[in-house]
């Protein structure tokens, strides 16, 4: 499962300005699919019933999503490091059984920042 630890508060106190919003994300489950998306702190993903995490999507909302994009990419199982993904795309498979291994995260702001080209991200039989 993923479990997401609110632990920062976003803004600057200094200059007075707080930006609102949250990480929304869900799971590519084995056997079940695609779950709901959950937000800041809620499990993806099941407990207790041995089964693997495919793939991922993860956006930001409120005022985060307009001022930052969310980069992400996998490590799954027989694939390797897929591609990066942004802003919600798949990354992961499905109709492979094959598990999610490992996934970075990064934050960059809004259309400035991409950590190599996107793409090749998800794979699906």
């Amino acid at each position: 499962f993923i479990r997401y630890e609110k632990s920062i508060n976003y803004g600057n106190y200094r200059s007075g300005w707080i930006i609102s919003g949250g990480v929304s994300y869900r799971t590519h489950v084995q056997s079940q699919g695609w779950q709901s998306y959950v937000s800041d702190g809620a499990i993806s993903g099941t407990e207790g019933k041995a089964l693997r995490l495919e793939a991922i999507q993860i956006k930001l909302t409120g005022d985060l999503a307009e001022k930052y994009d969310i980069y992400y990419r996998v490590q799954a199982q027989k694939f390797g490091w897929l591609g990066w993904a942004k802003n919600g795309i798949e990354a992961g498979s499905a109709g492979y059984s094959y598990r999610l291994e490992a996934i970075q995260i990064m934050l960059g702001y809004k259309d400035t920042f991409e950590p190599v080209a996107i793409g090749n991200s998800f794979k699906a039989k």
